[in-house]
This record gives C-alpha cells, structure tokens and sequence, in this order.
C-alpha cells in the first residue's frame, strides 16, 4: 500500500493463502464515493482454494476500482484507490490511452522488495519480468471513443479503461468477451443463462448461430443486461462440445493431483471388512442421551480408527523433504476429510486430531464439512494437513485408489457399507460390509508399515472395543 501527494491510499491483492499467486474478483461491496473503514470487507475474491472476503486496513473514501469483477488478478496489483485526506475523493486523472491505463497500472505497481499486505506479505521483488498480461477484451459497443473529460469520482468502477455500469454492462468473463468480439456478437444483446445473470459461451454461441442472427446495439446506447433480445435462444441442441475454462479450485486440484501422482509413488492396499458391529455401536451412540447433539455417524468413527492407528504406528504420519533430503516425522495430527463442492474438490483439516475426544472430533468434522458445502471455507483449514480420508462411499463406491494430498503421507479411502452375506462364527450370515483403501508415499512408508496401519484401521472397525483397548 502506498501513499501518493493526493493522499490517496492504494490497496494491492493480497496474499490470501500460501503459494497462490493470483485471485479472481467475484464481488465489489463499494463503489467510488464509498466511505469506507478500516476493516470493512470491500469485495469478494476466489482463490485457487477458496472464496474469501477481503476487509481494507484503513479509512477514507473509494476512489477508483481497479478491475471489475470477474478479473482474475495478480498478487500485488492495486485493485482499489482510497482518498484518505478527509472530503469528497478526487477524481482521477485524465488519461491519453484509456483502453490501455489500467494494464499499464497494475504492472507498473509491483511491490518494492517485500511490502506488508492484508495476510502475510506480497510477492518479492524479482529479477524475471513477468509478461504483461493481456487486457480482458471488450463488446464492440464499448471499444467507441471514450470522453476526454474525467470521471467524476461517483461514476462505476473502471475497468480497463471504459466505465463499467452494473445495470447496463453485461457480465461476462474475459474470454467470453473475447469469443463475443471473434464472432460479432454484441453482449449488450445476449439473454444470460448462466447463474448470476452471466453471459456464458454456450450463449455466445446461441447469438451467433445462423437462424438467430444478433443485432449490434448502438455504442453511445447499449441494451440493458435484463432486456429480452427475441433474436437470442437457449444453447443450440445440436451443439457437440463444451469448454470451460480451467480455473481457481479445479486448477489447483488438477496442478496438485499431477505433482502429487508423478512425484510421489503410490502404492495402494486393501482389505474388506465387517464393520456390523460399528454400525451397531453407531446407532446406540445416537439413542445416547449423554451424546444428544453430537454428530455421530460411521465417518467419524473410521477417523477414530485412523487416529488410534497412526497412534500406534507413528512413522506413518510423516512427510518428505526434497530439498533437505529428510523424512520429517509429525508429531500431530491435522486429519483432513476430502470434500465436494459447488467449486470442486478441497482438503480442508483438523488440527491436532489426535487430541480430540470423540464429541470434540464429532463437532469438528461437522463444522468442517459443513463451511466447506458454504464454500466459506479458509486457506488456513486446508494446510498443513498429514493424512486425509476420503468417503467414497456416500457415491455408492465400493472403494478407490486415491491420490495422495500434496505434502502428505497417506490417504484412506472408505468404501460404501454394504449387506453381504459373510462368514460369522462358522455360519454365513448378512453382514455389513466396507472395503477399505489405503494409499501411501512408498518413499517413507514400505509395505509393511502401510499394512500394519490398514490392519489397525480394519481391526477397530471390526472390533470396536478396542477404540478403549488399544494405546
């Protein structure tokens, strides 16, 4: 954040999780005239992990919005300007070239050395020069002379140099524009389907089919967003293909899921299992009147499994260091739990499993997964992580071969349990049933240590009176 002559204020993207180098603006809570406070949450951003609200560290009024939303952004660019002299915010200066100022801003804002921001620190200075990056490209309607006179400072945010009105500028990614601009498609006359009101390529598509031909809309009137445009249609039926583009979560699981499968070499076991009587103890823990309220369910009682057996095999809990050529080996537990999500797989942990009570373990895998399905999910709760299950078995799956989360040792995959007749005190009998997989980093654990740990898993989930047996 620097301070100009004008005392204006500008605050950079921060840092908002480890390693992540950019972030994507879903939502602007200010406008410029705003007045705003030190910590109110300006706008909403989604990271490669998750969405998350950024507050600003001091008071003034909003000058100027850098970017609009749906921008992806780097790491240290100023994405907003604050007037903190006290009185109305100035208004910004006239610009020769307006259609380039805001590129040519953001990379002229790079941090000197390592500067403070919001969480942590930005990026450090380097010697490589970063690629400009490309200005988001725009309607035919908007690429119409721009006024030389400036912005008052209560206009819509500006956004690569042409002002952006909520009610009249029609939401749309960049390359979505891009694709508009190849075909001669005028966004301003494109019926949105996508959530939110979002023009999507699909729609895109739609305008510029044959039998509905799309109507440019004069530059100095575009069409509002809401109006009906007869000309436009649902997503052509005949349509063979969809591309979406690959970014924030699915980005970060697919760069992690590579890295992880072809630098760690997996190794996988299994075993099936009758866990009838931890389905039993299940239910009466739920007609317990001493656990009302406690989220008791099978899941929570594999963890427990997986806790007593790392617990007694402790060398499975570690993790490789390259660098250092060395086998770290924790001395804690962050037991994370693979989640789906509107916006694609994340591996969010609890801290410090192992010193948890089985009500405390309950009422943290239920907070856990719960944020997660709210998307309100942390970049803090999903580092840091040893271990992790995955429940395959909500899906109906028998069993799986998972790949390792990054940075850790192994992964348990818990199949669906199913009735099957099975061998019970020499008789064959229904029984319930689940197949167990565990996946493991073959560099620290060999076959032995990774079998010893599934036995004990399998062992507790047969018998589980040995949840108080076992040390």
């Amino acid at each position: 954040m620097t301070e100009s002559a004008q005392a204006v204020r500008e605050f950079k993207m921060p840092d908002v999780g480890e390693g992540l180098t950019e972030a994507e603006i879903l939502k602007w809570y200010v406008q410029p005239g705003d007045t705003v406070t030190d910590g109110q949450v300006v706008c909403e951003v989604e990271t490669a992990k998750a969405a998350v609200e950024l507050p600003i560290p001091f008071d003034g009024t909003v000058r100027e919005l850098r970017f609009a939303e749906g921008t992806t952004v780097d790491v240290g660019q100023v994405i907003i300007s604050v007037a903190t002299g006290g009185g109305e915010a100035p208004a910004p200066e006239p610009e020769a070239a307006p259609a380039e100022a805001p590129a040519a801003e953001a990379e002229s804002a790079e941090p000197q050395g390592r500067q403070p921001v919001l969480v942590g620190y930005g990026v450090s200075e380097s010697s490589t020069k970063r690629r400009a990056r490309r200005p988001a490209e725009q309607p035919p309607a908007a690429q119409a002379p721009a006024p030389e006179a400036p912005a008052p400072a209560s206009a819509a945010p500006v956004a690569n140099g042409t002002p952006v009105s909520g009610a009249d500028r029609p939401l749309a990614k960049p390359p979505v524009r891009k694709l508009a601009k190849d075909l001669g498609v005028d966004l301003a006359t494109v019926v949105p389907t996508g959530e939110g009101g979002v023009v999507t390529r699909e729609d895109v598509h739609a305008a510029a089919a044959p039998q509905a031909p799309a109507e440019p809309a004069p530059a100095s009137a575009p069409q509002p967003q809401a109006a009906p445009a007869p000309q436009a249609a649902a997503p052509a039926p005949d349509a063979r293909e969809t591309r979406i583009p690959v970014k924030g979560v699915r980005k970060a699981t697919a760069q992690a899921m590579v890295g992880s499968a072809f630098t760690a070499p997996h190794v996988t076991e299994f075993v099936t299992v009758d866990v009838t009587r931890t389905m039993k103890l299940v239910e009466k823990m739920k007609a317990d009147k001493d656990l009302a309220g406690v989220r008791i369910n099978p899941l929570l009682m594999v963890a427990r499994a997986l806790l007593v057996a790392i617990r007694r095999n402790p060398d499975v809990n570690a993790a490789w260091d390259e660098a250092n050529q060395e086998i770290v080996r924790k001395h804690y537990v962050n037991l994370g739990i693979a989640a789906a999500t509107p916006r694609g797989l994340i591996v969010p942990n609890i801290k410090d499993a192992q010193a948890k009570t089985l009500p405390e373990l309950a009422a943290a895998l239920g907070e856990l997964v719960s944020t997660a399905r709210e998307g309100r999910t942390s970049p803090a709760d999903m580092q840091g992580g040893t271990v992790t299950i995955t429940n395959v078995g909500v899906f109906g799956v028998d069993t799986g071969t998972p790949i390792l989360n990054p940075g850790e040792s192994a992964i348990l995959a818990f199949g669906a349990v199913k009735w099957q007749p099975w061998v019970h005190k020499g008789k064959v009998k229904p029984r319930q049933v689940t197949t167990l997989a565990l996946s493991f980093d073959h560099r620290l654990v060999d076959g032995e240590l990774g079998s010893k740990v599934l036995a004990d898993v399998a062992a507790v989930l047969e018998h589980p009176k040995r949840l108080l047996t076992w040390t």
